[in-house]
């Protein structure tokens, strides 16, 4: 009975060791950007839902806020150039990763409610 008693106090300081190291990054929520790699034509570059002119969201609904959903959607639409605001579209839920399971859906524009041209059709 000893040797299960030490390998569970094992488990258990191995458990909270690894989450120590992770922190809060597990639950920070990001922006869902995966890419081909060494595709050439920008078309094909993009796996993930997110696109420059329309970035993606993944996040946990019990630690994130649509305030700072929002923010980082914006600074993605700036940092990508294609707007300088991130206008809301809609959410999605238990399609992502198991503690980021949520998805929120924006479109880049360049003043509240008016399209940016370069997303303008697409």
């Amino acid at each position: 009975m000893e040797f299960f008693k030490l390998s569970s106090l094992k488990l258990a300081i191995s458990t909270l060791f690894i989450l120590s190291i992770c922190g809060c990054g597990l639950l920070n929520p990001y922006i869902d950007r995966r890419r081909n790699p060494g595709v050439q034509d920008i078309t094909q570059l993009y796996s993930g839902p997110s696109r420059p002119e329309a970035p993606v969201v993944c996040y946990n609904g019990w630690w994130s806020s649509d305030e700072e959903l929002q923010e980082l959607a914006t600074a993605e639409c700036i940092k990508q150039q294609t707007g300088n605001y991130a206008e809301f579209q809609k959410k999605t839920h238990l399609d992502g990763k198991l503690l980021l399971p949520s998805h929120a859906y924006y479109k880049c524009v360049n003043q509240k409610g008016i399209e940016n041209e370069s997303s303008a059709g697409k």
